[in-house]
Formats: C-alpha cells, sequence, structure tokens
C-alpha cells in the first residue's frame, strides 16, 4: 500500500466500507468526506489502477454499471497499514 496515493487508499478504505458499491456510491462517499465534488475524470483511472494491482475487484451490475470489491490482498493491505499506524498512535493520546 505504501506505492498508493492518499485518494486511492481512500477509495480502497471506502470500498471495503460499503456493500459491492459502483463508482457513483463511491464517489458521493468521498465527496462527502472531501467537502467537494470528485471528478469521474479523477475517480475511475484511480479505481481502475486499484484494480490492476490486484486490490480491488470489478464486477459487472448491469452493461452501464460496475460495482467494486476489495480483494483479499487488498484486506491484507488495509489489516497491514492499520498495524503500522497503531504503532505510532498511543491509545492515551488519541481521544474519541
Amino acid at each position: 500500500m505504501y506505492d498508493l496515493t492518499g485518494f486511492q487508499r481512500d477509495i480502497l478504505y471506502v470500498t471495503a466500507g460499503l456493500d459491492e458499491p459502483h463508482g457513483l456510491a463511491i464517489k458521493e462517499e468521498l465527496e462527502n468526506y472531501y467537502e467537494k465534488e470528485i471528478q469521474h475524470g479523477r475517480l475511475y483511472p484511480n479505481l481502475d489502477t486499484l484494480v490492476n494491482k490486484g486490490l480491488i475487484k470489478k464486477g459487472e451490475i448491469d452493461k452501464r454499471t460496475n460495482s467494486y470489491t476489495v480483494t483479499q490482498r487488498g484486506r491484507r493491505e488495509i489489516d497491514s497499514r492499520t498495524d503500522w499506524e497503531a504503532q505510532y498512535l498511543d491509545e492515551a493520546d488519541v481521544s474519541v
């Protein structure tokens, strides 16, 4: 995951948190987080990169709509990243 951009990591996390989302659902979640519009020309090439890296699998809902799911490799990468981040965070310093 070290070679992903922050935006690609966000796409991976959002996809993992939704049930086989289509591109527009991912786009909407990212827009809520970033508080600005995400252009199709930014989202879909980054989704394709994640598919090509084997982190996300692209499926077909219908002729016009694709669904996306995180692969086992993608889940391992998320878990590894979470472990890596946790070593730098002291739970006593993190308030909820």
